[in-house]
């Protein structure tokens, strides 16, 4: 009896488990349908696209209590989709992946999701789509990092590491398309990411740059400088006595 019910719940938890795994890859294609069917009903500029992605993907993981693995799923589909559709309608696919990586982003911060492996994975499906359309992987790999600056003065994050996160993706996806692509993108991207440092690094030293203009407007408020006299004392000093 005992090896029946060992047997039993195994059984159970492999059941349970094969349903998920079906339940996570029906997510993700009901999110690359839900965005392709969109685009093709209608003319959506790249603004469009963020409100399209990030609504989709807060629509489908609705009350869900893990996001993990299906967001992951998602962010590739709802990226793959969007790059496919605006192919289809002539679309600027740089800046559809910058709103696609951006509305992914946002989306997962909504539903309390891990927003940097969905940058992550937002990265790979539009830059996987954009070389099955014969697009500009490269631009589109930088457009979407730009998408990931984009998002993280959105919701918060940390600028440099959601772009760190969004520029391994696109690496990861042009690495799985070949030598050449992955070449292209890792030159493409180390300029990108050197300018979000630099960014990043002068919004860090901007408090402490002014400071000085503070101090030149406090002298300009007619107080005395410290140290010197007040005018009308410095006059009467130099009155001699009667």
């Amino acid at each position: 009896m005992a090896r029946k019910a060992k047997r039993a719940r195994r059984a159970a938890r492999s059941v349970s488990s094969g349903a998920r795994a079906r339940k996570n890859r029906s997510d993700a294609r009901s999110v690359q349908r839900t965005i392709q069917g969109t685009f093709n009903r209608s003319d959506l500029v790249a603004v469009g696209v963020l409100n399209l992605v990030r609504d989709t993907i807060v629509t489908a993981f609705a009350g869900a209590k893990d996001v993990g693995v299906e967001l992951r799923g998602a962010a590739v589909a709802a990226a793959h989709g969007a790059i496919r559709a605006a192919y289809r309608i002539s679309g600027d696919l740089g800046a559809v992946a910058r709103e696609a990586v951006r509305g992914t982003i946002t989306a997962a911060n909504q539903i309390g999701g891990d927003a940097r492996g969905a940058a992550n994975s937002a990265a790979q499906g539009a830059v996987g789509a954009a070389d099955e359309v014969r697009g500009d992987v490269a631009t589109v790999a930088r457009r979407a990092v730009e998408g990931s600056v984009a998002a993280a003065r959105e919701i918060g994050d940390d600028v440099g590491t959601l772009a760190k996160n969004t520029a391994a993706g696109a690496i990861e996806a042009a690495d799985r398309i070949g030598s050449a692509a992955g070449r292209a993108v890792r030159t493409t991207l180390s300029q990108t990411v050197a300018g979000v440092r630099a960014l990043v690094s002068d919004a860090r030293s901007g408090p402490a740059d002014a400071t000085p203009g503070v101090q030149r407007a406090r002298r300009a408020t007619g107080r005395p400088r410290r140290g010197m006299k007040p005018a009308r004392a410095r006059a009467r000093s130099r009155r001699r006595p009667r």
